[in-house]
């Protein structure tokens, strides 16, 4: 059965296409939850800006990736604003790599 944290380490190969780090880096995943013996799949992202034209380019590699897992049937991506993504979410690395492109 899939683990969350098996999800979250294969989320760290989805970047953002615009600044290319990852979105678990970025503080963009809210949650992963895995049912039903991990046959469903729902995770609860973000976007670094509301409105952002690349959610569906996002949206499909998290698909993707996480129904690559054996036994994964169905991938639900839930969309929230709440509470509003912060740089602040970011981890370190992402920090130190951010401060360096912008």
């Amino acid at each position: 059965m899939v683990t969350e944290e098996q999800i979250r380490e294969t989320l760290t190969e989805v970047l953002d296409p615009e600044i290319q780090i990852d979105i678990v880096n970025l503080g963009m995943v809210y949650g992963v939850d895995v049912f039903d013996e991990g046959k469903r799949v729902k995770i609860t992202v973000t976007l670094t800006t509301m409105g952002c034209p690349l959610y569906d380019e996002i949206k499909d590699q998290i698909v993707e990736r996480v129904k690559a897992f054996d036994g994964v049937e169905d991938v639900e991506v839930e969309l929230t604003f709440d509470p509003p993504w912060d740089k602040e979410m970011m981890s370190d690395e992402a920090k130190l790599v951010f401060k360096y492109l912008f």
